[in-house]
């Protein structure tokens, strides 16, 4: 049982709930671990983009920006769709609302295998309607695959979390500690929500997100683990909207070890200049950062702004990621919805694979 369950509301069920295994000890204390998403990867989840209102004005274009990228990514892995299954879906964010893999390895409690987590979806602390189809998606999932799963009334978005699959876990005070989230827990609460299902036991608390991002500053736009020791954390100029919370999250991480106490390694990525879209209520900037990447065997998928900062943050990523295949995806019209690669896309790791990289 989640800390605070009495507090709030239970998470919804679908109705072959009862058909799913839903273990009684946490993932953690069963030797399951989240692993760093450099890790080897069955498969990527997406959902296409299909709401008019999270794409105004470009809905067609921000679709064919997503059907060449899965194109792109077809090439290196599987991509499965909840079309397929059938699964209906109120919007495209399956980083936030879709499922948290976990995997056990091999002599971890009694054989390898792979589960997930379905925490509680509250549309980025109620910021929008209920989606209620959103919110079950990962049981849906956990059923067509036969995995066990942890249904949790804890509020969590998978863009809010980044791991380095060995005990170290990323967030963000911005979001993990609004109110709008989990409200009455202390971080202590929240640090053992986060251990006890991702199988971590440290945590790298950075200051918060970028402008125009809705959800109250998620670690993937910011900074990212690229290896068990590196991280890519963006850094705006003098003068840029997110220069003061850029400069703050790299003091945190220049100081920040992981959870063997060892220092972190800091590679800065650059930030786009500021991109805006007129909305129905008025022009606003649109959250564009290189940091939204998704790595999937050995390739990674780096969303792109058709600016001079494209070709920087390319070859950062090129020359840090050594034996990785580094890919530029046109994302001007994705990020119109306020998120790009990374936030549309969901790893499934493969249980028992080798580390990449």
């Amino acid at each position: 049982m989640s800390l605070g369950r009495k507090k709030r509301m239970s998470h919804a069920l679908i109705k072959e709930f009862d058909g799913l295994t839903t273990p009684s000890g946490s993932a953690g204390s069963l030797g399951y671990r989240m692993p760093g998403e450099f890790e080897a990867v069955d498969c990527v989840w997406v959902v296409e983009p299909r709401n008019e209102e999270t794409w105004p004005g470009c809905l067609g274009k921000a679709r064919r920006e997503f059907c060449d990228w899965v194109d792109l990514m077809r090439k290196v892995v599987r991509v499965r769709t909840t079309n397929e299954l059938g699964i209906e879906t109120n919007d495209s964010w399956i980083r936030d609302f879709g499922p948290i893999f976990v995997v056990r390895d091999e002599g971890d409690g009694g054989g390898g295998g792979i589960a997930c987590h379905d925490f509680h979806f509250n549309t980025w602390g109620g910021k929008y309607e209920v989606r209620d189809k959103d919110d079950v998606v990962p049981q849906h999932i956990a059923r067509e695959l036969g995995v066990p799963i942890w249904v949790h009334d804890f509020v969590l978005e998978g863009g809010s979390i980044e791991v380095n699959g060995r005990g170290t876990v990323m967030t963000t005070e911005q979001c993990l500690l609004n109110p709008n989230r989990n409200p009455g827990l202390t971080r202590e609460q929240i640090e053992a929500e986060l251990h006890a299902a991702l199988g971590t036991r440290h945590v790298v608390w950075l200051a918060g997100g970028i402008a125009g991002d809705d959800t109250d500053g998620h670690v993937d736009d910011v900074a990212r683990f690229v290896s068990p020791g590196t991280v890519m954390a963006v850094s705006a100029k003098k003068g840029h909207a997110d220069y003061e919370v850029t400069q703050k999250n790299l003091a945190v991480l220049r100081g920040a070890v992981d959870q063997d106490g060892r220092a972190l390694r800091v590679v800065e990525l650059p930030m786009p200049e500021p991109i805006y879209h007129d909305y129905p209520d008025g022009r606003w900037a649109v959250p564009a950062s290189y940091a939204n990447f998704l790595i999937a065997n050995g390739h990674v998928f780096v969303p792109t702004f058709g600016q001079e900062a494209d070709g920087v943050a390319l070859r950062v990523l090129d020359d840090v990621m050594a034996g990785f295949t580094v890919i530029s995806v046109p994302a001007r019209r994705l990020v119109v919805g306020l998120g790009a690669l990374h936030c549309l896309s969901q790893q499934q790791p493969m249980c028992g694979g080798d580390w990449a990289g």
